[in-house]
């Protein structure tokens, strides 16, 4: 095991460390002992349960916790409202009372429905993040947001829950298919386009270290990732003063493109990867940036494996239809996250319905 990185989320009485390390998945069983969860309910998917999911909850059955296994289909089709009513069914028939303990393992789609199916049952359990994806050990398994889709919106049903701990061990990287793990590259480029220029210089400076899945680099940026993240949540954690919004950089395009192809073309990081670019073209048309921006963050994912284009069988009018139904719309107009340089971006509203067309 290589040393612990530890990164603190604070937020007063819902404050909670990051565990960063190698070979590290059993310190989930010692996080649920030291809250005292006699019962906990692992739920996991059907690519996850073998072998990350079945030794978390060995390892706490082996501190004589009562644990359920629970395991849903994979895919971003089961974030939805159906599946999260099968699992507030599966848990009260499971007898789970508000002293049970979710953990949630497996990549974004685990983190979001599990959290939002402990958010609401009994009026909140206790949540354990357990990612085993890039995508989510750097972005969505910390900060607090979770949730489901509708079918015609991403993400627009949740609440924000935070848990009690997030534990990244990036040994489980190792069984990743390489399409998912290039996928999460796409957050990590995005944290050092909104808030970290020296960041996204390191990444451009090592992408053989980190497409080679070299175990330093990749600690390192997950470590980076989730230090950033955990500055944005604790300045602003509900997205009340806007700090936040700067987290959702291409995210408006991404969820229109993810929305319109059902969820089941693009995995998330490839939307977003597209998405970023959709909106760096938009700020170079707005006269924010010059070409240049949008052509080192181009060359970076196309580095990485991602991939650039929107797809060409979207129509750009449903795209901007489907934009609609975003959580960052006010009073019915569109408003975008932007750069302005690289390392911070701005929100930025009133932009016409024909320039963002354009910037597809």
């Amino acid at each position: 095991m290589n040393e612990l990185c530890r990164v603190f989320v604070p937020l007063a009485d819902r404050s909670y460390t990051i565990e960063i390390g190698t070979g590290i998945l059993p310190r989930a069983a010692r996080i649920a002992a030291d809250r005292h969860s006699s019962h906990v309910v692992v739920i996991t998917d059907e690519h996850v349960e073998q072998p990350h999911a079945a030794a978390v909850a060995q390892a706490m059955a082996q501190r004589q916790m009562n644990v359920d296994l629970v395991v849903i289909e994979s895919g971003e089709t089961s974030k939805s409202v159906e599946t999260a009513q099968q699992l507030w069914d599966k848990l009260l028939d499971l007898g789970a009372d508000r002293k049970t303990l979710v953990a949630a393992v497996g990549g974004g789609v685990v983190g979001d429905l599990a959290g939002f199916v402990a958010a609401a049952f009994a009026r909140g359990l206790a949540l354990l993040q357990v990612p085993t994806t890039l995508l989510a050990q750097v972005d969505s398994s910390v900060g607090g947001k979770v949730g489901v889709n509708l079918p015609g919106a991403k993400n627009m049903v949740g609440a924000f829950w935070q848990p009690t701990a997030v534990v990244i061990d990036t040994d489980v990287l190792a069984t990743l298919p390489a399409r998912e793990y290039r996928a999460g590259l796409a957050e990590v480029v995005k944290y050092g386009v909104i808030l970290d220029a020296a960041f996204f210089e390191w990444l451009e400076a090592h992408v053989a270290e980190i497409n080679a899945r070299e175990p330093a680099a990749v600690r390192h940026l997950i470590a980076r990732c989730c230090q950033l993240k955990a500055g944005v949540v604790a300045a602003d954690e509900r997205e009340q003063t806007g700090l936040r919004a700067v987290l959702n950089y291409g995210h408006t395009f991404c969820h229109a493109f993810e929305a319109l192809t059902g969820y089941s073309q693009l995995l998330h990081g490839e939307a977003v990867a597209i998405g970023m670019l959709c909106a760096s073209r938009l700020a170079e048309r707005l006269g924010r940036i010059d070409a240049s921006l949008t052509e080192r963050q181009h060359r970076l994912l196309v580095a990485f494996g991602l991939p650039v284009d929107v797809p060409a069988q979207l129509d750009p009018n449903a795209i901007l239809r489907a934009m609609s139904h975003d959580k960052k719309v006010e009073h019915g107009r569109l408003r975008f996250v932007l750069p302005s340089r690289l390392g911070h971006v701005e929100l930025v509203g009133g932009v016409s319905k024909e320039l963002v067309a354009a910037s597809l």
